[in-house]
């Protein structure tokens, strides 16, 4: 068992319990899923970087990502309806915690000037997102291989009712939040 995993379950958990005092285990909230998003807006006039992304992507999650299209046309973007914009991989299970482990304890301290992160990034419905600048903070991505640094979301899909508990969880966690001043 990944030990992420084990320490949401051994300290977390009975942690978030105490703290919100919820009257049944299944209330406590945990982790659905994690959801990596890279959007290409390059992709139309260079395919070969839809390649290079999607490469980048398997790389750092150890899952083949599915390639997003667009929804509807817009005239402005010279964007197409069914073009391919974007490369997106959604981690659930042993995935998912190995890959949080290595986001909060290897990739997010190789930021350059890092104060931490946003804790207002929050939708209201106790999902957090994070946005990474590019991929190289990641030690699977080998700096001579890669074409362009890309930027990239990271989604992190709670089953908490609300921001303050899904804060709670991911604090405990260990994501390191910036202090407000």
């Amino acid at each position: 068992m990944n030990r992420f995993k084990e320490r949401y379950q051994n300290e977390v958990a009975p942690a978030l319990q105490k703290t919100f005092s919820y009257g049944n285990v299944m209330e406590i909230p945990r982790i659905q899923k994690v959801v990596i998003n890279i959007g290409l807006g390059e992709a139309m006039d260079n395919p070969k970087a839809l390649e290079a992304a999607v490469g980048d992507l398997a790389t750092i999650s150890g899952q083949k990502p599915i390639q997003t299209k667009a929804r509807n046309s817009i005239a402005n973007f010279k964007l197409r309806e069914g073009r391919i914009i974007g490369a997106k991989v959604t981690l659930r299970g042993e995935r998912m915690w190995s890959f949080l482990d290595r986001l909060l304890n290897i990739a997010l301290p190789r930021v350059r000037d890092f104060r931490g992160v946003s804790p207002d990034s929050f939708d209201g419905r106790g999902n957090y997102t994070l946005g990474l600048r590019d991929q190289l903070i990641f030690p699977e991505i080998d700096y001579d291989k890669i074409d362009k640094l890309r930027g990239m979301e990271v989604t992190i899909v709670t089953t908490a009712k609300n921001d303050e508990h899904a804060r709670a969880l991911l604090k405990l966690l260990g994501m390191p939040f910036r202090k407000e001043a």
